[in-house]
């Protein structure tokens, strides 16, 4: 049975390395992707969103972005995981 959770673990990790969230902010003005295994893949900005003379708002807006990709990441990864484990609560999981 423990194999069985072991392969299910790892095949559930390997799916999440695939699959991808996306964060964002200022009404998607930021857009950062990132996949179930909290590695970014993408970080979009647009052109509004860029003033020379306002470089800490769009800071700000990269890091809500980030925030917002990261907590969608662990919920993916959770919804994935504790399915796997049963509810278990694991350790670095």
């Amino acid at each position: 049975m423990a194999r069985e959770m072991q392969a299910n673990m790892q095949k559930a990790q390997a799916e999440l390395g695939e699959l991808t969230v996306e964060g964002t902010a200022g009404g998607g003005a930021v857009a950062v992707v990132m996949t179930g295994t909290q590695e970014v893949r993408s970080v979009r900005i647009s052109k509004d969103a860029v003033d020379p003379t306002d470089v800490e708002t769009l800071q700000d807006l990269v890091l809500a972005a980030t925030k917002d990709a990261l907590a969608k990441s662990k919920e993916l990864a959770a919804e994935k995981l504790g399915g796997v484990t049963g509810g278990l609560k694991i350790p670095g999981l």
